[in-house]
């Protein structure tokens, strides 16, 4: 409505809304049946039957499963197809063949961050040293990073891998297992003090992340350009070391790189169309290249991206490659392998929640010799929560995930001149001889043509790119202009920022931790921070946060500068904040970027960068975390002025 652009593949988009909001509805159900009456029973327990090895020994496990159960870690995964291995080598090995190794990390940082809040409940420490510590730690880390060429691009996902891993599973059993052991061994103390293990959950992983990137960083080329990555002997050596084989490398040079690297990596015109014709009669080279041996997703890739030469050597002339051409990308809806979508989806909730229930379930029965409370009701949970992660899973790839990449890529449309593939056009028979000669007010000329749409003639840019002479196929790729009609104008960014706010507000009122958040602050604080107010603050700062993110994508901003001078003032602002509010306060940016937030914040982030040719488009969540604190601890300070304001009046 805004940008006056339609929804494409709007059909599929819609089915997979419908399947997120059934799969949180199922998972969530699951989440409040099974997981959580575990890790409450378990949270009592432990302190009272264990020693502490044993307890720092389970928090420390129950933090890593926690997080490979987190639905929005396989989003963060799928992140890697937008990042191109020349500009950021290390980023592109960190989310694609190591994208395994991007977890366990995140998943280490969540377990030590568990174990430290459970030393920090049973010795009763104050969380606001730990704060201390942790972010001037990571943010000089983060300055040194900035220095480095390869783990500069690094530090935007490690600041976002915080905000991932606080979500519908991990923040629940967490505050559970807190508030839990909090009321055991916490004499006389508030009950909010147990609190703070989300923060914890927050910080850990980012400076593991980017730990792990500097543990990698001398294995792989430095940032380049597309033609050396590809064609210099010494940097394609440590190119290789990217990919699982020889034939993922030349597959991803053929689906990303220019046809002439292509052909140069492979040493010639006449190798390069051999090694087409290869993949054309190889079923697993097809798996590899396409994520699929189905011959039609083979084919559409050519239509739609082969050059002319590719194409007639796949589909055998000029005539059968301009019909294949047509037939493949007229329509825009895009083929879903529903096979292999169900299977991955399904082995990957089963993955993450089974092994996560069966330590609880051992710790519980077998460790602490307690019988399973309503062991129907926790098991009718559990199939529920599974139930729920696999549909909430193909609901995010075909849905959200979808929706979020178009709102970035199409965003920037407010600001400037964007192209519209899916609203394509294709000319058969094209002739050259209508071609007509423009200029425009700098004297320069430019060629154009008139295309007859319904009953009306519209003056069409010719570009030679789109003009296929072996198939005399002309594609018409339509270009919108920016929203005002100047390029970079300054309402055009207004708008930008307007959504990105809009857009944060109303995902984090959607975030079902925030409202359980809500209630449990409520109800500890009595009645004085309440559940309506904590949600407004938080969702006004994940606003503020979104829209900040943004700008550092827009106008390529180092993210230090983003996220350091708030982390400065929240210290300041903790250390004059009591205790309680500082644990309430730093928790609620965990609990922000949830299965909702994520997916759509990190895809239109990625889509936005993408559009505008950025290395990167991460940052965002990271922004929407820090935002959050600072607001919700500015209204801390009023309510607990307004408070004693109040007492001293009675």
């Amino acid at each position: 409505l805004v940008l006056g652009i339609p929804v494409a593949e709007s059909g599929l988009i819609a089915s997979g809304i419908a399947i997120v909001v059934i799969g949180l509805a199922f998972f969530m159900e699951g989440l409040f049946l099974g997981l959580m009456p575990l890790g409450e029973v378990i949270g009592v327990k432990l302190p009272q039957k264990s020693k502490l090895p044993l307890i720092l020994i389970f928090s420390f496990i129950l933090g890593v499963g926690v997080t490979f159960a987190e639905p929005a870690i396989g989003v963060l995964k799928a992140a890697g197809a937008f990042v191109k291995a020349w500009d950021a080598p290390l980023l592109f090995l960190l989310l694609n063949k190591y994208s395994n190794y991007l977890v366990y990390a995140v998943g280490i940082g969540v377990g030590l961050a568990v174990l430290s809040g459970m030393l920090r409940f049973i010795y009763n420490l104050s969380l606001k040293p730990f704060l201390y510590v942790g972010v001037i730690v990571l943010t000089a880390l983060t300055i040194w990073c900035e220095l480095d060429p390869n783990l500069r691009y690094v530090i935007g996902l490690a600041w976002d891998c915080g905000g991932v891993t606080t979500g519908p599973v991990t923040v629940p059993l967490v505050l559970a297992l807190g508030i839990g052991i909090s009321r055991i061994v916490s004499k006389g103390s508030s009950e909010l003090s147990g609190f703070g293990v989300v923060t914890l959950a927050s910080l850990f992983p980012i400076l593991m992340v980017l730990l792990l990137g500097c543990a990698f960083n001398n294995q792989v080329p430095k940032p380049c350009s597309e033609k050396d990555f590809f064609t210099d002997s010494a940097i394609r050596e440590k190119a290789k070391f990217l990919f699982s084989s020889d034939d993922e490398f030349y597959g991803y040079a053929l689906k990303n790189a220019s046809v002439e690297n292509f052909t140069n990596l492979l040493g010639g015109n006449s190798q390069m169309l051999e090694y087409i014709d290869k993949i054309a009669k190889d079923d697993s080279l097809r798996k590899t290249f396409f994520n699929s041996e189905d011959v039609s997703v083979f084919e559409t890739w050519f239509a739609e991206k082969g050059s002319p030469e590719q194409k007639i050597k796949i589909f055998g002339s000029p005539e059968n490659a301009s019909a294949a051409t047509q037939k493949y990308l007229s329509s825009n809806v895009r083929f879903v392998d529903v096979n292999d979508l169900t299977i991955r989806n399904f082995l990957a909730s089963i993955q993450a929640i089974i092994p996560l229930v069966i330590f609880l379930i051992i710790v519980l029965m077998l460790i602490l010799r307690e019988k399973l409370p309503q062991p129907d009701e926790i098991v009718l949970g559990i199939i529920c929560a599974v139930i729920g992660m696999f549909l909430f899973n193909i609901g995010i790839e075909i849905g959200l995930a979808k929706l979020g990449n178009q709102v970035g890529s199409k965003v920037p449309s407010s600001f400037k001149s964007i192209s519209l593939p899916e609203s394509r056009a294709f000319i058969n028979n094209f002739d050259e001889s209508v071609i007509q000669s423009a200029i425009n007010n700098n004297g320069e000329k430019e060629k154009v043509f008139y295309l007859k749409t319904n009953n009306s003639y519209e003056r069409v840019p010719y570009k030679d790119a789109e003009f296929d002479p072996a198939t005399k196929t002309y594609i018409y790729t339509p270009v919108k202009a920016p929203m005002f009609g100047v390029e970079k104008s300054a309402s055009g960014f207004i708008v930008a920022l307007i959504f990105a706010f809009i857009m944060g507000y109303g995902a984090t009122l959607a975030e079902p931790a925030l409202n359980a958040l809500g209630l449990t602050v409520e109800a500890l604080t009595v009645g004085a921070f309440k559940k309506s107010l904590l949600m407004q603050t938080v969702a006004i700062g994940v606003g503020a946060g979104i829209a900040a993110g943004l700008a550092k994508i827009i106008w390529n901003i180092p993210l230090v500068w983003i996220i350091a001078p708030p982390y400065a003032l929240l210290i300041y602002i903790s250390k004059i904040s009591s205790e309680e509010y500082v644990n309430i306060g730093w928790d609620s940016a965990g609990v922000t970027t949830g299965p909702i937030t994520v997916p759509l914040v990190l895809a239109m982030g990625l889509g936005v960068g993408n559009q505008i040719n950025v290395v990167e488009g991460f940052g965002i969540l990271a922004s929407a975390s820090v935002f959050p604190i600072l607001a919700v601890l500015s209204v801390g300070l009023y309510v607990n002025y307004k408070r004693k304001k109040m007492q001293e009046t009675a």
